[in-house]
Order: structure tokens, then C-alpha cells, then sequence
């Protein structure tokens, strides 16, 4: 079954979980991107919710990241019977990576090809990946025997509408003016939206209707202060300017939270304006920010800075350790790597 991520919901019966769910690129509205992340991941963290209880998470949930697991071990943990839970999730991100595979004989994809033909009940296998090739057969065997959801970008007036939900759920709204600004700051990417609404909406405080002078302040104090000095300071290996500005961050109100949330926004920039990556530009006024950034590493060490975000993030939630701490010693690692070396020609 192939379906829009806005009908998900709708096919979900509680009694009933389905076995299998693929995430992948759909036909997107024109000018739009083909693949939303932030879609794909929200319904991710919804199904998690709705089919993981948290008092037995641990037992319940199996997380890979294709890049790193081979389909083999996917497929000997959906294989495996839950213990002491009537069912589990097996949840696999960065499943492109199983799109770039052949489907032949003697191809590693086999073992879990194999699976998708004859899953088990007491199972559910979520694929999240940023490729959904028609052609190939993982694509055809999870529509055959699931359900692919596709997550592409919304229209303008789709994505002007969930701007409003969003800032309705704070407490906020906007004018139409102020609303247009941001969008064209921001552009389409909907986690750069959220960390532009997260923002604003501190700027603003009390206000509730946020207006176009709150959206360029906003954006001036993002631009001209703590946050684009910590970045130029990463960029620059200059390990006291960064914490002097993440500090400054914390001067502010600014909670943990945030300032974690937003240096993975930055990462996150300038990987796509890697000169290595594939990935669609930023906006003209992020990706000049985030240039020096994107060029200090090779594309090797940019997805290391991004994955010690995410182990912060997880000690934030695990480790009971001070997170002042953790994301000083976070930013002292991001600021101490060494920039890429460009080796000279030989003759």
C-alpha cells in the first residue's frame, strides 16, 4: 500500500499494528523537495508512542542505523521472538543505504529481502530512507507486504498553515506579513522552521502575535550575536571564543535544550552545504553563514560532529550528568578537531 504521510493515522487500527512501514521520498508540490526529514521523523516519534510503552522500552525497542548494521542483523532481530512484551518495534533509519544494494544472489540484501516476504506478527519494521526507487525490490515487497509512506515537502499554503498550528500550540500567531518574512528567511525546511519558531517566539516573550519586527529582530540576534559567534568560533578551532559564546547563550535563558537543539540546526546547514554532499542548498543567508563551518571538515568528520549532537542528546536524557558540562565538553570536541587537510599535487 503506498500512501501520503497526512493519511497515516487514518490507517492505523490499535488492536491491529501493522507489520511493516516505509518512509520514503513522494511526489512533491512544484518547487518543493521530494523528501521531508522532519515528516518522516515525526511519525516516527508518533508510531513510537503508540506502540512502545515506556515502562518497557528497552525490551520493546531495536534502533539501527542502516549505514551501520548490515541487512542480515535487521532481519535476525525482526526474525527474533520479543522477550517478556507481545510485540516489538525494530526501527531502521539511514535505510537508503539498503536502496544502493543489489538484489542478486550472492547480495547481502538477501537475508532481509527474504524476511520482508514472511514477517512475523509480533513484530513491526519501520525503514525510514531518503531514497524510495520504484524499481528496486526492497520498494516492492514493503508495498506488497506494508505500507510506503511518502514525505514530501508541503505546498506553500500547506506549510503557511502548519507554521500557524505550530505557533497556535505556543501560545502565538502572526501577522500575514510576519509570516511571509519567515518563510522566505527560513525556507522549506521544516526543522530549520521549528528552530526559527523556537526563536522568534523567545524574542517576542509576552507577545503574542508575533509581528515582522519580531521575525528580523530575531533573525538580527541570530545573525550578529551568540549564536553565529559560537559558529564562526567552532569554524575557527578557537575553543575559548565558543564557550565564551555558549555561555552567552545561557545569559540569555536559553535552555539546554535549545542550544543543543540549534548547534545540530548549524551542523545540519553546513552538511548540506558541504561541498561533498548532494544535498539541496540552504537559503542564501544560512548557507553564507555556515560556510566556514562546512569547510573546516571533510564530509567523514561532519557526520562525527553531528553524531556526538546526537550522543549529547542522549546523555541529556540518560546520564544524570550536568548538562552545562556535557555541552561544553561537546563544543571543546566540535571546536579541537582539526580543519580537513588538503594535501598538495605531486608533481
Amino acid at each position: 500500500m503506498l500512501i501520503h504521510v497526512s493519511a497515516l493515522f487514518k490507517t492505523l487500527d490499535k488492536k491491529k499494528p501493522p507489520q511493516l512501514i516505509l518512509f520514503i521520498p513522494g511526489s512533491a508540490p512544484y518547487g518543493k523537495a521530494a523528501y521531508e526529514p522532519w515528516l518522516a521523523e515525526e511519525a516516527v516519534k508518533k508510531l513510537l508512542q503508540l506502540y512502545v510503552p515506556e515502562e518497557s522500552r528497552d525490551l520493546t525497542l531495536t534502533s539501527f542505523y542502516a549505514g551501520e548494521a548490515s541487512p542480515g542483523e535487521v532481519a535476525a532481530e525482526v526474525q527474533t521472538l520479543p522477550f517478556l512484551v507481545d510485540r516489538k518495534v525494530v526501527l531502521v533509519r539511514q535505510a537508503e543505504n539498503f536502496f544502493a544494494m543489489s538484489s542478486d544472489k550472492k547480495s547481502p540484501l538477501i537475508p532481509l529481502l527474504n524476511c520482508l516476504e514472511d514477517l512475523p506478527d509480533t513484530t513491526l519494521l519501520i525503514l525510514v530512507s531518503s531514497d524510495g526507487n520504484k524499481t528496486k525490490r526492497l520498494r516492492k515487497l514493503c508495498e506488497a507486504h506494508g505500507i510506503a509512506v511518502e514525505c514530501p515537502q508541503m505546498d506553500d499554503r500547506q506549510y503557511s498553515s502548519w507554521i500557524r498550528d505550530q505557533l497556535k500550540q505556543k501560545g502565538y500567531s502572526i501577522t500575514p506579513g510576519a509570516l511571509s518574512l519567515m518563510m522566505e528567511r527560513v525556507g522549506d525546511t521544516m526543522s530549520d522552521m521549528v528552530n526559527a519558531i523556537n526563536l522568534t517566539c523567545s524574542f517576542a516573550q509576552d507577545t503574542k502575535q508575533l509581528t515582522e519586527e519580531h521575525v528580523n529582530a530575531a533573525c538580527a540576534d541570530v545573525a550578529e550575536t551568540s549564536i553565529w559567534a559560537l559558529t564562526d568560533a567552532i569554524a575557527a578551532s578557537d575553543t575559548a571564543a565558543a564557550l565564551e559564546a555558549f555561555h552567552d547563550l545561557l545569559s540569555f535563558n536559553k535552555s539546554h535544550e535549545e542550544i543543543l537543539g540549534t548547534i545540530n540546526w548549524l551542523l545540519e546547514c553546513a552538511y548540506r552545504a558541504h561541498p561533498e554532499t548532494k544535498a539541496s542548498p540552504n537559503k542564501p543567508f544560512v548557507e553564507k553563514k555556515v560556510r566556514p563551518l562546512a569547510g573546516k571538515w571533510d564530509l567523514m568528520k561532519m557526520q562525527d560532529a553531528l553524531r556526538l549532537c546526537t550522543k549529547t542528546n542522549f546523555y541529556f536524557r540518560d546520564s544524570g550528568t550536568d548538562k552545562t558540562l556535557l555541552l561544553e565538553t561537546m563544543i571543546i570536541k566540535l571546536a579541537a578537531s582539526r580543519p580537513r587537510q588538503v594535501r598538495p599535487k605531486r608533481n
